[in-house]
């Protein structure tokens, strides 16, 4: 859970991109590397160099691993994971990779591109997405957070 709290709280610090990022790494830290998720001193460094990364220029606003491991032996951010879990329970997730479309639709990530072409195309004849994301309130993350993503036309830029 400490992970998911982590991967919560960085988002809301410092946005979708640096959490994307962060949680990125943590996946090859986890499945590849072969490190356990709950050595919070190891998750607090590894977590701390990444965002330091992530934030490149603006380094002077990141947490320091002190700071990251206080957090980590918090209780801060629990409450929002476990109402997001019981959220995925009501709409019959249980496993993943699950795609939500539309925040009511759950496709399999095994599904055939067609499922997703026909969702896409259904929504695209409406000519608007009806729902939106549904876990920004229920973690703690702020419209605009939401709104700019993590895949914004300026980091895009930026990138290539």
């Amino acid at each position: 859970m400490a992970s998911h709290r982590l991967i919560q709280f960085v988002g809301k610090k410092y946005g979708l991109r640096v959490s994307e990022m962060l949680y990125d790494r943590l996946n090859v830290y986890y499945f590849v590397e072969g490190y356990a998720l709950n050595d919070k001193p190891r998750l607090a460094k590894v977590a701390h160099d990444e965002i330091r990364k992530a934030l490149g220029e603006e380094q002077s606003s990141v947490m320091s691993e002190e700071e990251i491991l206080k957090f980590l032996n918090s209780n801060e951010g629990r409450k929002e994971i476990e109402n997001a879990l019981e959220a995925l329970d009501q709409i019959g997730v249980h496993g993943i990779p699950k795609f939500i479309i539309e925040g009511r639709r759950v496709v399999d990530g095994a599904a055939r591109s067609d499922v997703f072409v026909d969702i896409f195309r259904e929504i695209e004849s409406k000519g608007e997405v009806h729902g939106g994301p549904i876990f920004g309130d229920i973690l703690g993350v702020n419209d605009d957070t939401v709104q700019r993503g993590s895949h914004s036309r300026e980091h895009i830029c930026e990138v290539h």
